[in-house]
């Protein structure tokens, strides 16, 4: 499989609530993102990470090698592509 196929968009319209908030959930927590002084709630970072996949900065994909979907920045995302 080439660079390129390895990995197919999901549009976030097309998974369900549930699925949605799991991929935002495993991301947030994998993360670890580092918000600076202030602690932030994990809503205030779903809705963060969310604005930014609305956005099109962030993309949810489904990566075939692992089985599974996760979120990637659009620029990196642009290297396999």
């Amino acid at each position: 499989m080439s660079d390129s196929d390895q990995y197919t968009l999901i549009p976030y319209q097309k998974l369900s609530k549930d699925a949605l908030h799991g991929v935002l959930e495993e991301f947030i927590n994998r993360e670890g993102t580092d918000y600076g002084l202030i602690e932030v709630s994990f809503d205030d970072k779903c809705e963060q990470v969310m604005a930014q996949i609305k956005q099109g900065q962030v993309l949810i994909v489904f990566d075939h090698d692992s089985q599974s979907a996760g979120l990637m920045l659009k620029e990196e995302l642009g290297q396999f592509l």
